[in-house]
């Protein structure tokens, strides 16, 4: 029996709401094979001032060998890479090991207001990464600091904000609107032509942790199963709207989107 595989090459979010945790979860809620490559530990807590311990380099590409070599990728996401070298190496790899669908969340920062891209690597995915990109999915905030400008506050500003994100390469862009207030939570995906809106009611809950790295992952797998963009995102938006709706609290702080959600509505 052969079935789709998937890789995150992510960090690791050890609350499980998010990163490598987050992308697992949803690859096996898709009936896809995943695996991952760890950037980084990310683990915020009251004993440590330090909350991310980054991999080295060769870590990464280790990983990512032991993948691509062993079993074999049919789609592929990357999430926080952190630092200029580990975005490097994995530029470099997706070169060697070109042909899946990648799927590149430009993860910057937490909900927690950690920072999960450092400020000098910005350019290296601008460069390096976004040109790869089957798609690119960014949230407000990561538009506007991969544009270097200001964060779009309408759905003109977020369509200006794809089209000029298109520019720098990517097959697709699908900007992520949910934090935008006054409308319903809409997502617009642009193809150097078109624009295709994908809504959903909003739902009034502070408990979004992962929903980001949920998305990209859900797109990651149906692009795996064979699935048009246009498929994968709209089936990505209606499990992301089920997992947020259907949120976890764990009565402290943000809590996680809950990724069985959909399968058991």
């Amino acid at each position: 029996m052969m079935i789709p595989r998937t890789l995150t090459i992510a960090g690791s979010a050890s609350q499980g709401s998010a990163g490598i945790q987050a992308d697992l979860k949803t690859f096996e809620e898709f009936n896809v094979y995943g695996m991952s490559a760890v950037t980084a530990l990310v683990a915020n807590n009251s004993i440590t001032e330090q909350g991310v311990f980054t991999q080295t380099a060769e870590a990464v590409e280790a990983q990512i060998h032991a993948s691509m070599e062993h079993v074999g990728v049919d789609a592929l996401k990357t999430g926080m890479l952190f630092t200029e070298p580990i975005i490097e190496k994995t530029a470099d790899l997706l070169e060697q090991y070109e042909g899946a669908p990648y799927v590149l969340d430009p993860v910057m920062i937490g909900k927690m207001g950690t920072q999960l891209l450092k400020d000098e690597a910005i350019e290296s995915m601008r460069v390096r990464l976004i040109p790869k990109a089957s798609v690119l999915t960014p949230n407000l905030q990561e538009a506007g600091k991969l544009l270097g400008g200001k964060v779009p506050e309408t759905i003109m500003e977020m369509e200006e904000a794809a089209k000029k994100l298109h520019v720098l390469g990517p097959e697709y862009v699908l900007i992520k609107g949910g934090a935008l207030s006054d409308y319903p939570a809409v997502d617009l995906l642009y193809d150097g032509k078109e624009v295709t809106e994908y809504r959903s009611e909003r739902v009034d809950t502070i408990h979004t942790s992962g929903a980001g790295c949920t998305y990209s992952a859900a797109i990651t797998a149906g692009l795996a199963k064979g699935e048009s963009v246009e498929e994968a995102v709209g089936e990505a938006k209606r499990f992301v709207t089920e997992a947020i709706r259907h949120a976890l609290s764990f009565g402290r702080g943000i809590g996680s989107t809950y990724h069985a959600a959909y399968r058991l509505k």
